[in-house]
């Protein structure tokens, strides 16, 4: 009888599972970060510099009752005109750094052939750079004779936000989509 007392003494002495006390944490505060005002950028004769070390000009805010390309304009798009042109330049004799450092040639046909299709696509896009400067230098030309942001089609304004967007434009945009539209019949 002694065993059966030890085992329910055993069997009474077993402890209860701890229950988890759970902490309940405080709601979290949304943290909102304040922006620093941004600072105006105005167009002036130098090219401004931009943290990401690419130039750029912002963009031209004509003044009240301002006379279309008026000189402070021109000087604007002479600015800009003058940056994309010395960033073509820059990208250009890059690649052509590129093309004499790494111009190595490789015994296995498909590592040359890799190499050929990259230095092919760099030159394309290096000749489409090389005909856009032609036009950048056809724009200055035009600035200089007072033809600038004049549509060659109708006459009428081409638009300041047109040219911002694409300095070398010579048709206004109405003018322009006539002539998509006629090409798109005419090719399909």
């Amino acid at each position: 009888m002694a065993k059966t007392k030890t085992v329910a003494a055993k069997k009474t002495t077993k402890k209860a599972p701890a229950k988890k006390v759970v902490a309940k944490k405080a709601p979290a505060k949304k943290v909102v970060a304040k922006k620093a005002p941004a600072k105006k950028v105005v167009a002036k004769k130098a090219p401004q510099k931009i943290a990401n070390n690419k130039s750029k000009i912002a963009a031209y805010k004509s003044k009240k009752n301002e006379k279309y390309m008026s000189a402070a304009m021109k000087r604007h798009f002479v600015a800009v005109l003058l940056l994309w042109k010395e960033h073509l330049l820059d990208e250009m004799q890059k690649t052509f750094d590129h093309l004499k450092t790494k111009g190595e040639t490789y015994a296995d046909p498909v590592d040359r052939a890799s190499q050929e299709e990259e230095f092919a696509f760099e030159l394309r896009t290096r000749d489409r750079e090389r005909k856009l400067i032609s036009k950048i230098a056809v724009s200055l030309e035009k600035i200089k004779q007072d033809d600038y942001g004049w549509c060659d089609s109708c006459g009428d304004e081409i638009g300041i936000k047109r040219l911002e967007a694409r300095p070398t434009a010579t048709h206004c945009i109405d003018c322009k989509t006539l002539d998509e539209i006629k090409e798109k019949q005419l090719n399909g």
